[in-house]
């Protein structure tokens, strides 16, 4: 998988012939990657990460055996289309699928190219221990692949029962988990980040433990229920959360949804000055959420957070691997709407980052 989202199969031409090195794991997961990436039904994603995970531990020769025998089908989680694909990568050839789906993979945006190469890493992604559909280390992975130096992983809290949300004791042994990840990725340079999307409150306090909150590095602060509440009750929600001392990131402010598989959703009304006013004050970054369907804020708030002076997080809020490149269309956004690239806190270095979040 090529960095940054732009394309490339891990191939190579030989004799005038498509040729390809990566091995079927690698022709899978990008595969699932790029159909992720073109918001393709589940159904297809899984059946190539499910194949994926299947032949992993059985070990190359044992796949290529599998090949020579024709036995490849009768290994759980592979099906016919999963079969091709890997015969023709354990051949050294480029499966038909794969070349195809990288002939489509043009870039998702027309603008924004400069930040997103600013980019250096993403506050806002979701796995499997919540709603999101791919394990910690496979969101991680990806975002190496992407040229990440940093993914925060920001499962959500409790209250949200409808996305598994983490309680405080599953919390903690996410925790674990991302640090023996790291431990895993040791001297790549990229680091997993140990964070949160806390729901906000009805009465703007946070959806998880000060002590919990206090042992994450990066928080994401989001209204994720009662979203028709009354426009000076909301303002006030929001005010408060924004002023908790943890608090580092108000994500999709507004909760609108304008397009997709979940329909459409008009956003919360409140005092968006206020609010942004709140954010300038207590130094916490607006969220420019990248999923199309949201496309939150919406773009007059854009305009206004910039013109009130608040910092910004273009983030992905993806909840599988492929999703992780959505950032180029906050960024195409972002561009749009003339926002300083050091507005941008994802722009900064790691250490700056963690300093600004826990400052």
């Amino acid at each position: 998988m090529s960095q940054r989202g732009d394309g490339g199969d891990g191939g190579r031409e030989t004799d005038g012939s498509p040729a390809y090195d990566g091995g079927p794991v690698a022709a899978l997961r990008r595969i699932a990657f790029l159909l992720e990436r073109a918001r393709e039904d589940t159904y297809k994603v899984k059946a190539y990460r499910g194949a994926a995970a299947a032949i992993l531990p059985l070990g190359a020769e044992a796949v290529a055996a599998a090949v020579e025998d024709g036995t490849l089908t009768g290994i759980p989680g592979i099906g016919a289309s999963t079969a091709k694909v890997i015969e023709a990568a354990v051949r050294g050839e480029t499966p038909d699928r794969l070349a195809r789906l990288e002939r489509e993979a043009g870039p998702l945006a027309t603008g924004g190219r400069e930040l997103r190469a600013a980019l250096r890493g993403d506050l806002h992604s979701h796995s499997d221990w919540s709603d999101g559909g791919s394990p910690i280390e496979e969101m991680a992975f990806t975002a190496i692949e992407l040229g990440h130096e940093y993914l925060v992983l920001t499962d959500h809290s409790p209250r949200l029962k409808v996305a598994h949300g983490l309680s405080a004791e599953r919390l903690a042994r996410q925790l674990d988990v991302v640090d023996a990840v790291n431990d895993h990725l040791g001297g790549s340079g990229f680091a997993l980040l140990k964070g949160i999307e806390v729901d906000i409150l009805d009465d703007g306090g946070l959806d998880q433990s000060e002590e919990m909150l206090a042992r994450l590095d990066v928080r994401v602060a989001s209204v994720h229920s009662k979203l028709a509440m009354a426009k000076d009750a909301m303002t006030r929600r929001m005010v408060a959360a924004v002023g908790h001392p943890r608090t580092n990131v108000l994500g999709h402010c507004t909760g609108r949804l304008v397009t997709g598989g979940r329909g459409t959703r008009p956003g919360s009304e409140f005092d968006a000055r206020a609010v942004f006013e709140a954010c300038v004050e207590h130094d916490v970054a607006v969220e420019i959420n990248s999923r199309p369907e949201r496309r939150d804020p919406p773009t007059r708030l854009l305009e206004l957070a910039r013109d009130v002076g608040c910092l910004f997080s273009i983030d992905s809020d993806a909840h599988a691997p492929g999703q992780l490149d959505f950032l180029a269309y906050g960024c195409e956004r972002a561009e749009a709407a003339g926002i300083d690239p050091d507005r941008v806190v994802n722009t900064w270095s790691r250490e700056r980052l963690l300093g600004w979040a826990n400052g």
